[in-house]
């Protein structure tokens, strides 16, 4: 099974996120304390895999959890978080409920990352969801497919 390995936020936006290891999530809003946590946007909160992370591990890049801006890093079982559908829904631990509301992003102003060696996985890999049912999330929690979309 998939699991938390990293609950992440900034306090501005536009830099790296520090892990955490644990926070709130609150319905229809996102990560408390999180920059970019928004009441009522679709982009609440972003999560990667580790898989993603090691990619650009082995091109040399020495990055971890939060360094693309994500809030939850992700690692294990056979979840490919962006390949899963708009809509798909999503449980972290015992109660929290997400659904992917987009894969991937436009970035407007290239980060340190993609300056360095030319590509970025968040752009592709990473994805975003709305939170619809809120909780404590923290590192260790499992993370499964509940629902496939309509």
């Amino acid at each position: 099974m998939a699991k938390i390995v990293a609950v992440c936020v900034s306090e501005k936006k536009g830099i790296k996120k520090h892990d955490v290891c644990e926070g709130v999530l609150r319905e229809d809003h996102g990560l408390v304390g999180d920059s970019h946590a928004c009441d009522g946007n679709h982009r609440q909160l972003s999560l990667l895999s580790m898989t993603s992370i090691n990619k650009m591990r082995d091109m040399g890049v020495d990055v971890g959890p939060g360094d693309f801006a994500e809030n939850l890093t992700v690692e294990g079982g056979d979840l490919v978080l962006y390949e899963l559908p708009i809509g798909q829904r999503i449980r972290v631990g015992n109660e929290i409920v997400l659904e992917v509301t987009q894969i991937g992003k436009t970035c407007h102003d290239r980060c340190q990352i993609f300056k360095q060696v030319g590509t970025c996985v968040m752009p592709i890999e990473g994805i975003f969801t709305r939170v619809i049912k809120g909780g404590v999330v923290k590192a260790g929690d499992g993370v499964a497919v509940i629902q496939a979309p309509a």
